[in-house]
Order: structure tokens, then sequence, then C-alpha cells
């Protein structure tokens, strides 16, 4: 008898013991499906999917007038639904210029995040973004090289939906927490 209690003792520490870890690999399961799934913000990120046109101005020298361009973006939702790719293409300053962007929502961290590569540089900007329902704009910050000083330099960026066929773009840079205004662009839906 004293055998079969210790047998069903130990038969019922085994089972709640496992019956444990089979809960937390589940949490653990579920944690990871709630980060990985497109959620409600990515939604709202493809809604941004297909061609557009833009008009842009940059200034090189605040003092002076801004240099004036136009192009085109192409934005695509990859990896099922979880990024959106932008591609950009114009001519800057009599020279053929195209970016690529990449941008996400981390379900996580509650924050979006832009990576951004052109033909006029060789390194990677990274940014950290929130949004403001009030505004319908997504605020970035990070930063990025910058050439003619030869360090980093603190960058800001604006994006603001003005609506589903026109968005709005402004980038800063920031330096001893002053902002320089550096480009504006204004991106509309092709038709």
């Amino acid at each position: 008898m004293r055998r079969l209690l210790l047998f069903s003792a130990s038969a019922i520490a085994i089972c709640l013991s496992f019956n444990t870890k089979v809960q937390a690999q589940s949490a653990e399961e579920k944690a990871w499906m709630e980060y990985m799934k497109p959620g409600p913000v990515h939604e709202m990120i493809a809604k941004s999917d297909g061609e557009w046109s833009y008009e842009m101005s940059m200034w090189m020298d605040p003092s002076q007038p801004p240099t004036k361009g136009n192009g085109t973006t192409i934005n695509k939702m990859v990896l099922g639904g979880r990024y959106q790719e932008s591609v950009h293409k114009s001519t800057i300053m009599g020279m053929p210029f195209e970016g690529h962007g990449l941008m996400a929502y981390d379900n996580a961290k509650k924050i979006f995040q832009s990576t951004w590569v052109d033909n006029m540089g060789t390194g990677i900007m990274n940014m950290d973004g929130t949004w403001d329902d009030a505004t319908k704009s997504i605020t970035f910050t990070g930063k990025m090289y910058e050439p003619m000083s030869g360090k980093d330099m603190g960058v800001k960026e604006i994006f603001k939906i003005i609506d589903d066929d026109h968005h709005h773009m402004e980038m800063y840079m920031v330096n001893d927490g002053k902002e320089v205004k550096t480009m504006e662009i204004d991106f509309t839906r092709k038709k």
C-alpha cells in the first residue's frame, strides 16, 4: 500500500510538472505568435501601398532657397504584411537617385521602426518613431552619418498622413538640440 501511495504521488508530481511545462510553453508560443502577427497598425501602414508621385524641396544651406525636384515612390507590404518596403526614384542635382526604405511596427515595443539606404551614401539610417493620433503623424528620431562634419548627427522625420491619397514628410538635422529643416516632400497617390 505504501508503495502504491509513493508511486501515485510520484505520478501526480510528474504530471503536474509536465502540465506546468506545457502551460509555460503555450504561454511562450502565444507571446511569440502575438509578436509576429500583423495587426491593425500593419493594416494602417498597408493603406499606403501603391504608386505615388512626389514633389521635394531640399535645403543644403538653410539661408538659401531650396533645391526642387520630383520623383516616384512605390510602396508594398512584404513578408506577409509585416513590413512596408518603399522604393524612391528621382533626379537630384542632375544625378539619378534611388532610395529604399523599410518600415515596421514592432508589436512588442509598440513603436515604428524605419531603415533607409540610397545611392548617395554607403551607410544605413535607422530611426524609431511613435504615432500621434491627433495629427495623424509618426515622428521618427535617429542618427545618420553626416559626411561634411565627419560624424553622426541626429535626425528627425515627421511623416504625416493628410488623407488616403496625400502624405507629407519633413526631415530635420539635429545638432546640439537645434533642429534645421533639410527636406520636405509632398506625396500624391497615382490614380
